[in-house]
Formats: C-alpha cells, structure tokens, sequence
C-alpha cells in the first residue's frame, strides 16, 4: 500500500479502536451507573452536532482560543529574547539556570489562589497563568537553539562588519526558528491542558466554564461533548504548529 495512503488509513484505525473502547468502558460502567450511558459515544456526538448546529458552542470557543493565543504571545515576547540572552551568554546560563528550573517544575496551576489574590477574576489571571506555563518551553529551546549555531555562521557575519541588529535577524533567529517552533508546539500542549481549569476562575464563557456549568445541569453529555471538543481542537492546533514547523524549521 502506498505510504500516503497507509498513514492516514492506520491513524482512522486507531481512532475506531479508540471509540470501541470507550463504547465498552461506558457499557460496562453502565451495569453498576446507569448514568454512564449518556457517557457513550453515540450521545455524545450526538448534544455535540446540536450544539454546534445551534451555535451555542462559538463563544465558548472563540474566549479560549484568545485566551491561549494571549497568553501564547506574551510567552513568545518574553521567552524568545530571554533565551536568546541566555543562550549567547554562558554567565547568564549560570546565573539563572537553577532559577529557572526551579519556577517550570511549579505547576502553573499551584499559583491560582496567589494570582487571584492579586489581579482578581476574569481574563487576566488567566492570561498570566497560561503564559508562566507557556514561557518555559520556548525559553529553553530558544537557548539550546543558539547554543547549536555553527560558529562559522557568526565568524562570517563578524568578518563582514555585520551589525547587532543584523547578526540577530539574519543570522540567529533564522538560525533558532526550528528550535522556536519546536518549543511553540510544546507550549501549546502545555496550555491547552491548563487552560481548563483556569477557565474556572470566575469568568462565564470559554470551554472550562462550559464543562463547570454541564456538570451543574447534570448534561453529562453536553459535558463529554465539550471534551470531544477540546480534544479536536488541541489536535488541530497541534497540526498547525507541527505544519508550520515543517515549512519554515529548515
């Protein structure tokens, strides 16, 4: 079979072996919780048709999906530059190395009660949340990134009189965009999971509020549906970094 066929062909596999066993996992739950029926596939894909048919999802998902591209862009804003400082700069490496280390194995979601204290309810502790998570892994590919430049490329650009300015932008951030991109699609994995429970926070839109207010209704359903729904759209923006990575990382 030919391998542009065979791909897609094993990754459909994959997805019906996925909704079998989640077919099987609610039957069996269902003999003990009758309630787990409205869990199953059928159901589901079901309340998730009508929500979408009845537009009662796109506000939900536009507030999350600018939520993460906010707070994407504050982690690419200060991520990009500090790893750039750290990874030309071995006593800057050293100065905050262990910092640094010590603040990403704190889990963004550790700061909640702290970040609410301080800026309130609504979008911008989520903002601040999701880029702290965010931050780490483009900071941290962008310093290996630099640190795996071929000497031989700033040598030239040096022998050349080549600005600051232009050592930078055409010699380094070409040089780390691979690096960047691959942190970026990491990042996303990252901030797509917390953003749920920071959608908690008391803001009254976006997904994670959704799946609070299914649970009040007992719309388990509904409530599976907007997890089918985070799931799809964690995927596609995953594609996109991974196709934007492929065309521009070489």
């Amino acid at each position: 079979m030919h391998t542009s066929l065979k791909t897609p062909l094993l990754s459909i596999t994959g997805l019906g072996i996925l909704l079998l066993l989640w077919q099987l996992g609610s039957m069996l739950l269902a003999q003990t919780m009758p309630l787990a029926n409205m869990l199953a596939p059928l159901p589901t894909f079901q309340s998730l048709w009508d929500l979408l048919v009845h537009n009662q999802l796109t506000g939900h998902i536009l507030a999350s999906l600018k939520r993460v591209a906010v707070g994407l862009l504050w982690a690419l804003l200060i991520g990009v530059p500090v790893g750039l400082w750290v990874g030309q700069s071995a006593w800057a490496e050293k100065l905050t190395g262990t910092s640094f280390q010590f603040l990403r194995m704190i889990s963004p979601l550790s700061w909640m009660p702290v970040v609410v204290m301080l800026l309130g309810i609504g979008d911008v502790p989520i903002y601040f949340l999701l880029a702290f998570a965010a931050v780490w892994p483009i900071l941290l590919n962008t310093a290996t990134g630099v640190k795996s430049i071929d000497r031989h490329w700033l040598q030239l650009g040096h022998s050349l009189a080549a600005s600051r300015r232009e050592m930078l932008f055409k010699i380094m951030l070409p040089a780390v965009l691979g690096h960047i991109l691959t942190g970026l699609r990491l990042a996303i994995g990252v901030v797509w999971i917390v953003l749920v429970p920071c959608e908690m926070l008391g803001v009254n839109e976006g997904l994670g509020y959704f799946i609070l207010d299914t649970r009040d209704r007992l719309a388990y359903s509904e409530l599976m549906a907007a997890i089918v729904l985070i799931g799809a759209l964690g995927w596609l923006l995953d594609s996109a970094t991974r196709r934007l990575h492929a065309r521009w990382a070489h």
